[in-house]
């Protein structure tokens, strides 16, 4: 936590110090581009290929899509290394991203303490900090994993106090355990105080000598959507079982003379502390907090949530379909390794149906955005005007409703399509508020000896491959002479839809 720079920001919010806040951004974008590796590369190889390059393919799925010069930085360090040490964020050195997205004071302080700030504080700076993050950091497959597991263990920002409890879940549960153990990540998940707000474990109370039952609706979800999956063989007695086991655990910010005030916590008087019997495990009587922990390990251990984890994993990273093949192997990682989430995801990158995927894969509308401010090397702060279009394209972050998080199926993304254009046109031409982009510099970089940058190259920087005869015709006919309006059709076209 870096008191000093919060500091710096927090003054030069105040009065008079909007300007000063500005002057610190432009300062923090000149120091990345100068000296951290913000910058466009002086010269860009083209992709020769008509099959997308498989780094570049790499990139577009382990990351949000490549930087320039992140495809020839991959080839030199080789795809095994680069996996190993994308597998290994605390290895990368993030520097130039933190300077950016580091400034956001609501995110480092507990669930408890995050309510003197307000509400649309709170929204603000948790989006903005995840949007760039996803942009600027190297540690690009973190960025991926949080993305994935924020929709595994979703929670909308806008049911009771979870606006204020959501910055530490996405920081203690979400990050910290993101590329960990799996069952470490439902654990924690299970006591996060956003979770307990959002599923309303904060009442699962079975007071002695009354008639209270356990509230189902986290233990439902726990095994629906968070392990064994919809069709996991479990039954409703398993729900209720599991409720009984999860029942004392709460949070309450408002305790008097607690010392952990931003923390759940386990009371005993509202424990179901009889025997209890899940998914065909007997768990004895005066187990109290401890039950829970023999839940999270009785569910992670059933070999339905190897096979649904797979199943979710292997439709991020390979296909809607993906080979049962692929799903098998991912499965028996999984309980190979206790659900060691960097030895899954080891397996799928390096597997010939990932190879073998290319193209196949619907952006969803963050991925797109993400990767078409990647792709040139745009400069923003994640301000308002940029997170409005990704609203208008439905993807409107921390926002989904119901516990399932927002779908990877492509149907439910088809409706939205002319906002990607609408974007892709606005950012090419310089027109989209709250981003800047330097073409020169990447024509520059793009250029043939003695030549500007013609369509093909253009085509194959953005894509990773070359074009096909009609898409040519299709640039010529569109967008003839406009390097601006090129590059915005490619970005809208469907190739770049996809990766």
């Amino acid at each position: 936590m870096k008191l000093a720079r919060r500091d710096l920001f927090k003054s030069a919010a105040l009065g008079s110090g909007g300007a000063l806040l500005a002057s610190c951004e432009r300062v923090t974008t000149a120091i990345n581009q100068n000296w951290l590796g913000e910058a466009v590369p002086p010269h860009l190889t083209s992709v020769e290929s008509a099959e997308i390059d498989t780094d570049f393919h790499l990139l577009s799925r382990a990351a949000f899509g490549p930087w320039p010069g992140d495809v020839a930085a991959l080839k030199k360090m080789g795809r095994d290394a680069w996996i190993e040490e994308q597998l290994h964020p605390e290895s990368i050195s993030d520097t130039a991203c933190d300077l950016r997205a580091e400034r956001f004071e609501s995110l480092y302080f507990s669930a408890g303490d995050a309510y003197e700030f307000r509400k649309p504080v709170l929204r603000e700076e948790l989006t903005r900090h995840a949007l760039l993050r996803a942009i600027y950091s190297r540690r690009q497959l973190l960025e991926v994993m949080v993305e994935f597991w924020t929709d595994h263990l979703n929670i909308d920002l806008e049911k009771g106090d979870c606006i204020y409890l959501k910055p530490s879940d996405d920081r203690d549960v979400i990050r910290k355990h993101a590329l960990g153990s799996f069952r470490d990540l439902i654990r924690a998940s299970a006591t996060s105080p956003a979770m307990l707000v959002y599923l309303d474990g904060k009442t699962n109370k079975v007071r002695r000598g009354t008639t209270d039952q356990p509230n189902e609706n986290y233990a439902r979800e726990l095994m629906e959507l968070h392990t064994l999956g919809v069709h996991g063989g479990y039954t409703q007695e398993d729900v209720y079982e599991a409720a009984r086991c999860l029942s004392g655990w709460t949070f309450d910010a408002k305790r008097v003379f607690a010392l952990n005030q931003g923390e759940s916590y386990f009371r005993p008087d509202w424990h179901d502390d009889g025997a209890k019997q899940v998914l065909g495990h007997r768990i004895p009587a005066g187990g109290g907090p401890g039950d829970l922990d023999r839940l999270v390990a009785i569910v992670c251990e059933h070999p339905a949530t190897a096979q649904h984890i797979a199943l979710k994993l292997c439709r991020r990273f390979v296909s809607p379909t993906p080979p049962a093949s692929l799903l098998k192997r991912v499965a028996d990682e999984f309980t190979c390794t206790q659900g060691d989430i960097r030895s899954l995801l080891r397996v799928i990158l390096k597997s010939d149906e990932f190879l073998a995927s290319r193209g196949q894969l619907l952006k969803r509308p963050f991925k797109f955005m993400v990767s078409a401010l990647r792709a040139l090397a745009a400069d923003t702060q994640a301000e308002k005007t940029i997170l409005e279009p990704l609203q208008r394209m439905g993807h409107g972050l921390f926002q989904y409703p119901t516990p399932d998080g927002y779908p990877d199926d492509e149907l439910p993304w088809m409706g939205t399509l002319m906002w990607r254009w609408n974007f892709a046109l606005a950012l090419a031409a310089n027109k989209q508020l709250g981003a800047k982009v330097e073409l020169r510099l990447l024509r520059r970089a793009l250029r043939k000896p003695d030549a500007e940058a013609d369509i093909t190259r253009w085509f194959a920087h953005f894509i990773g491959r070359q074009p096909t005869a009609p898409e040519i015709t299709a640039l010529d006919q569109f967008a003839p002479g406009s390097p601006e309006s090129s590059i915005g059709l490619i970005l809208a076209s469907p190739a770049f839809q996809r990766c």
